[in-house]
């Protein structure tokens, strides 16, 4: 089967990180493309994979021979299964200290590795997420945003294989989740049931986009609320959900401190709500936090494809008054509503409530992220436009 290659935003910045660290790491969920990523930017550097048990053994059993047999440049898959590997790449690095691009890493687990990278390999390596396909990457194959090809882009998700070999979302949807997801779930859980966790899944997609409920979940699920918590971390790991901070610095105490909870990508979200078609999401009670959650997906790859740290939260107080998304910088913070249709007409309601908590000076911009194509300044620094391209608001 041939595969298109889609370009992907982040291969400037890994360019220039290579360029200042011995070691690269990618980190990113399953199937997100880190694997090709690395390979069709550095084409001529040898490549292993620790998904085969076989050199995941090696790897953790005799490093040194390890790194000896395959040499450098290397680009090594899967680190995770193997993380005593990481100290022997720390003894190599060591005595070539200079030599920047010696390793290129890729995990799909990034918490667990970055407790193994941040004692191995501190101020040795560089780190970078790559998410599934960002709207702005999947515009480069032509087409033009509009809400019927939004709609069609939030249903397809962004896995680069369905659009790179045209599959079905279903049927990718179906092997992934058990192919990937149970099994990683069993390595790093001890999940008794899978259809518990099945279950889980599904009553988790129907939250996205909301605050999360933990007591509500765990009894929704029948299962305890360390067991619920502990899913949650295995979710978190694998990047396939975000638990979104509240932000209340200085804006009073009586503000929600719980957690937002979105799926990091709208196929996945999708199939697992059971929606089978665009028309079904077009007519779904869920299109607004499916939308809301394409949004925090655009934003945050936004970021992470120029290597910045997303540095994202919600506002929520204790009466309901709501901001989806609050981004502090510079001593300022810009404000973002996600919006599937916006009225311009309405635009006294937007940011009403936190802007009395917030004196004018504080605020750098406020935007509406909408489905429409048209691009606006309404004044008072409100700005809206569509949600293809966060860098027109961000940058």
């Amino acid at each position: 089967m041939n595969f298109m290659w889609i370009e992907r935003e982040i291969s400037h910045a890994l360019q220039k990180l290579a360029q200042k660290r011995p070691a690269i790491l990618v980190t990113g969920c399953r199937q997100s493309g880190k694997t090709s990523l690395l390979k069709k930017e550095f084409p001529d550097i040898s490549y292993i994979t620790l998904d085969v048990p076989l050199h995941a053994q090696e790897a953790a059993k005799a490093g040194d021979f390890f790194l000896q047999k395959y040499g450098t440049p290397l680009i090594i898959d899967e680190i995770q299964y193997a993380p005593e590997l990481l100290r022997y790449i720390k003894v190599h690095i060591d005595a070539q200290r200079t030599v920047n691009g010696q390793f290129f890493l890729t995990g799909s687990q990034k918490f667990s590795l970055m407790e193994g990278v941040s004692e191995s390999l501190a101020g040795r390596i560089g780190i970078m997420n790559l998410y599934t396909l960002s709207l702005k990457e999947l515009k480069s194959l032509k087409e033009k945003m509009n809400r019927n090809t939004l709609l069609n882009h939030m249903f397809l998700g962004g896995y680069p294989e369905i659009h790179a070999a045209n599959l079905h979302p279903f049927e990718f949807f179906n092997d992934y989740i058990a192919t990937y997801i149970e099994r990683d779930v069993r390595q790093i859980v001890n999940v008794k049931n899978i259809r518990d966790f099945d279950r889980f899944l599904r009553l988790l997609a129907v939250r996205s986009g909301q605050l999360l409920s933990l007591n509500s979940l765990a009894s929704d699920v029948g299962v305890s609320g360390h067991t619920l918590k502990s899913w949650l971390t295995t979710l978190e790991i694998s990047n396939i959900i975000h638990l979104l901070p509240p932000y209340y610095k200085n804006l009073g105490k009586r503000l929600v401190k719980t957690p937002k909870l979105y799926f990091l990508d709208t196929g996945l979200l999708l199939y697992l709500l059971g929606i089978h078609s665009v028309d079904e999401l077009l007519a779904s009670p869920l299109l607004g936090s499916v939308f809301e959650t394409l949004c925090f997906g655009q934003i945050i790859r936004y970021y992470a494809n120029k290597a910045m740290q997303p540095n994202v939260y919600f506002f929520r107080d204790a009466y309901g008054h709501e901001v989806d998304f609050v981004i502090p910088r510079g001593g300022k913070l810009i404000l973002i509503e996600a919006k599937w249709f916006f009225d311009p007409d309405n635009k006294r309601e937007i940011f009403n409530e936190i802007e009395k908590l917030i004196p004018p000076h504080k605020i750098e911009k406020k935007i509406v992220m909408c489905s429409q194509n048209e691009e606006a300044a309404l004044g008072n620094k409100l700005s809206v436009g569509s949600c293809d391209d966060p860098g027109k608001f961000l940058a």
